[in-house]
Parts: structure tokens; C-alpha cells; sequence
């Protein structure tokens, strides 16, 4: 039995070491908000934050996570830059299919906790590895941006 820390709560979980994250938040805790993409870490539609840093859950064990702190879709918009990117992405209308989008607001937000005012291509180069086969690349700029100076 292993506790974690998931949105500022402990929870026990009873999975191998090797089991990734993502199917302990989908499977084992029930919180689908984190999606399943391609399971090899290139789209980030499963991205989440670990000690707020954008990783992949797909690829992050849960033996790995040690004592960090996870935090996901489903509890990202209790901190102060979740809740301007989530504001953000409504106020702009960032999203058509959805389905990437959990992974680039948690991608979009770690970027904001790390570069408050960040540039086009600070922009460009965090949010690169995720994809949106939507091609809503130009309204997630203007969302992070709108965040930003919120």
C-alpha cells in the first residue's frame, strides 16, 4: 500500500511500482479528467503536474512519484494560475473536440507558475508537446496570454 498526495489530499493506493500514474488517477481513483493519448508521451493529452512541473502520466510510475505531490484537471483550477487559465480558455473559446485539453491547461498552467509574463515563443516551446488535432494552437496563445495579464 502506497500513499500519494493527488490535489492536496493523501489517498492509499495498493498498485505495482511500475503501474503508470495516468491508470492510477483513471483507473484506480477514478478521476478520468486525465486523458489517455498515445501512451508514449508525445501528444500530452495525460499531462499532470508533479511538484508542479508538466509531466507526462502515461510515462511517470507511481513508484517514481516518492514523495511529490500530484496535482491534475481535476484540482488544478484551486490555484491562482489554474483558475485564470481555466477562466482563459471559457473567455476565448479555446476548445472544439476537448479531448486534448485537460493536458495543454495543465502544460499552459505550469507554464505561467514558472514564466509569469511569458513570449510567444516561450509559449511555443512550452505547449510544444501537446497536440491538439483540432489546430486550436492560436486561440491557446491568446488564452495563456489573457491569463497572464489577468
Amino acid at each position: 500500500m502506497k500513499t500519494i498526495t493527488v490535489n492536496g489530499r493523501d489517498v492509499q493506493v495498493d498498485v505495482p511500482d511500475d503501474m503508470p500514474l495516468l491508470w492510477v488517477l483513471r483507473d484506480i481513483l477514478g478521476m478520468t479528467g486525465t486523458k489517455y493519448g498515445c501512451g508514449i508521451a508525445q501528444c500530452g493529452a495525460c499531462t499532470v503536474h508533479v511538484d508542479g512541473d508538466a509531466v507526462r502520466a502515461c510515462q511517470t510510475t507511481i513508484g517514481a512519484l516518492g514523495n511529490s505531490k500530484v496535482t491534475t484537471i481535476e484540482g488544478v483550477g484551486e490555484t491562482p494560475n489554474g483558475k485564470k487559465v481555466q477562466s482563459a480558455w471559457l473567455g476565448k473559446e479555446v476548445v472544439q473536440c476537448g479531448y486534448c485539453q485537460s493536458g495543454q491547461i495543465m502544460s499552459a498552467t505550469a507554464l505561467l507558475d514558472h514564466i509569469p509574463h511569458p513570449t510567444d515563443a516561450d509559449i511555443d516551446d512550452a505547449m510544444s508537446g501537446n497536440l491538439c488535432r483540432c489546430g486550436t494552437y492560436g486561440r491557446i496563445r491568446e488564452a495563456i496570454h489573457a491569463a497572464a495579464t489577468a
